[in-house]
């Protein structure tokens, strides 16, 4: 290296490392607590998708004779791992010092309630499974539908985040519902509420904000946006956080391509939303919103 590059890479250092112009970008981790992983956080995913869809995800060889084993060694396995990332989000918004002892004991507490819900977490997705096989006349059988569609995936990385977040975990959902994201172009945030049987077809694009209600018997279709319609700020001019900013899509609707729903609005019971359609005032029960020809 040239002596005469030295002092403007020595500036250049010095400058990068200043705290007080990094604090907010860069992460300063407390002593024996690990940074969320997004490779952890994919092997934890993978995990959840084998004990809720055995078979198909992880060990391919699981038999009916081998499942209860098989669950078994990957419950055990999702208890290490996903505790270890549990910690690492409840450590990662603290500014001080904290007992690391106290919170790994308060992330084993979550982790062992998550794992309580994964049945109902698989109850769940096999109605997701079964309205995507019902909605798509393409679908020759359920596991064509599991491990094949895009919508399944994001939706069971949805549903996973979303029970992680009922529990109190920060960060973490977000990471997960992220990677569905970047997966399959599906973007759901985890604070979005979505009863059973839901179904996306095709799937890219679709856009679910965090504060979104959605029904049951619920179908979207690619490119299909629940948002908001609008930012209020407080009086130092910064946006209002934690407002309910996203519809509500009440039992059997049906939203096609490319429509956009904006505002804290009501989409009633049995509606359908036309394709390309602009939408920020409430639908009634069985009401239609298509294109004028």
């Amino acid at each position: 290296m040239s002596k005469s590059n030295q002092p403007i890479i020595a500036k250049a250092i010095q400058a990068l490392s200043d705290l007080d112009t990094i604090k907010k970008v860069c992460y300063q981790k407390q002593r024996g607590v690990p940074m969320p992983s997004v490779e952890a956080l994919k092997d934890v995913v993978t995990l959840i998708r084998g004990i809720v869809f055995p078979g198909y995800f992880g060990n391919a060889a699981v038999t009916a004779q081998s499942m209860q084993k098989h669950i078994a060694d990957s419950v055990q396995r999702l208890h290490i791992q996903l505790t270890e990332q549990v910690l690492a989000g409840l450590s990662f918004y603290k500014e001080s010092e904290e007992d690391t002892a106290m919170l790994m004991e308060k992330a084993n507490d979550i982790v062992l309630s998550f794992i309580a819900k994964l049945a109902d977490i698989r109850e769940t997705l096999a109605t997701d499974v079964l309205a995507a096989y019902n909605g798509d006349p393409a679908a020759k059988s359920f596991g064509e539908i599991i491990l094949c569609y895009p919508a399944i995936r994001a939706i069971s990385s949805y549903r996973i985040a979303h029970q992680l977040l009922l529990l109190d975990v920060p960060l973490i959902p977000r990471i997960i519902t992220e990677m569905a994201h970047s997966e399959t172009g599906v973007d759901i945030h985890p604070g979005a509420k979505i009863g059973d049987f839901f179904y996306i077809d095709h799937g890219t694009g679709v856009v679910i904000g965090e504060t979104a209600i959605i029904g049951k018997h619920v179908q979207l279709y690619q490119g299909v946006t629940l948002g908001a319609k609008s930012f209020p700020m407080d009086a130092q001019g910064n946006p209002i956080k934690g407002i309910d900013r996203h519809p509500i899509l009440e039992d059997n609707v049906i939203v096609y391509s490319n429509a956009s729903i904006l505002g804290r609005i009501t989409i009633g019971k049995g509606a359908i939303i036309g394709g390309n359609i602009w939408v920020d005032q409430n639908v009634p029960a069985g009401g239609k919103v298509l294109q004028k020809k």
